[in-house]
């Protein structure tokens, strides 16, 4: 299964009920646009598209911070 920069901006606007634009390197927690229970679905969300498993040590700003950074997170797993 694969994941894209799309898949993941409609999830996070649809499912996540965020209203603004967002772009590849748009703040997503940092910026306090989405929280840790977000954090859960969005997760679960990447796990289903990619049929990889997300370790919680990898949970991190670094890899979820921003759409660019969970699809650099995402080809690191594969």
């Amino acid at each position: 299964m694969t994941l894209s920069r799309d898949d993941l901006i409609t999830y996070v606007q649809t499912e996540l009920n965020i209203d603004e634009p967002i772009s590849g390197e748009t703040e997503l927690f940092s910026s306090g646009m989405l929280d840790s229970v977000s954090m859960i679905g969005l997760i679960a969300f990447v796990e289903q598209k990619t049929g990889m498993q997300v370790q919680p040590g990898d949970v991190t700003l670094d890899n979820f911070d921003s759409i660019d950074a969970i699809l650099g997170y995402v080809a690191g797993l594969g």
